[in-house]
């Protein structure tokens, strides 16, 4: 099983505190003391496995748009682009992705292109399945043209548990579909921002994972039509 690298620190920290409780609690509580290291190993086991790595392949699917995490869709509809990225692309279609703390927590990159804009946004820490989470809780949004030409925004946003947000992405970096590209500790939540013409291909309440589902489809478009985006992210088109 691969780990995110992300995850190692935690992992070292349970292991080397369920050895000295441990071995302390070996020899001053005699037998009792097993109870104790049981829970430690217990717990160094569930740390790994809560940052577990699997690897995951894109279905391949013309303009097809994919979960960037694991989790839960909690909310479809039209929402606008975060204006930190200072963007007016006008409403969009956005379909939001809960992640709890069973899923893998490692996101991946929705589409394959450019990243045009990184905008990173302190903030509070409310249940991230609540909508308002998307406008007042700490965030890292993300806009990217796709090879399409499409714009597409990802937003990273941490919730009621999760309180460190991790994104490798840089400016005008060249991105695959499903490449990793950060992880959110302990269960968040990911929004997506789509073009207004984009079909939706899941539903509420629907089961996503990430680099594998196909969150919606972008129709296919002649060069004229593609909306265009600076790389300094100033929009030239829809």
């Amino acid at each position: 099983m691969k780990i995110a690298k992300e995850g190692w620190p935690f992992v070292l920290i349970f292991a080397l505190a369920t050895a000295l409780l441990g071995w302390l609690a070996l020899r001053f509580l005699g037998v009792g003391g097993y109870a104790v290291l049981g829970l430690g190993v217990g717990l160094t086991l569930w740390c790994l496995w809560f940052f577990r790595d699997p690897e995951r392949t894109p279905p391949p699917v013309r303009g097809g748009v994919i979960s960037p995490a694991d989790g839960v869709v909690c909310a479809i509809g039209p929402a606008e682009l975060p204006p930190e990225l200072g963007l007016s692309e006008g409403n969009r279609t956005r379909v939001c992705v809960f992640m709890n703390v069973f899923n893998v927590h490692v996101n991946r990159v929705p589409a394959s292109g450019k990243i045009i804009k990184l905008a990173y946004t302190k903030g509070k820490f409310f249940n991230a399945s609540l909508d308002k989470a998307s406008i007042h809780n700490e965030r890292m949004a993300v806009a990217m043209r796709s090879d399409a030409g499409d714009v597409i925004g990802f937003v990273q946003i941490a919730g009621l548990v999760a309180r460190r947000i991790v994104c490798k992405l840089r400016d005008h970096q060249e991105v695959k579909q499903g490449e990793r590209f950060g992880l959110i500790r302990f269960g968040s939540r990911v929004d997506v921002y789509l073009p207004p013409d984009a079909e939706v291909k899941v539903t509420l309440g629907q089961k996503t994972t990430a680099g594998e589902t196909v969150l919606a489809t972008i129709p296919a478009r002649s060069e004229a039509q593609a909306p265009g985006v600076k790389d300094q992210g100033v929009p030239v088109g829809r």
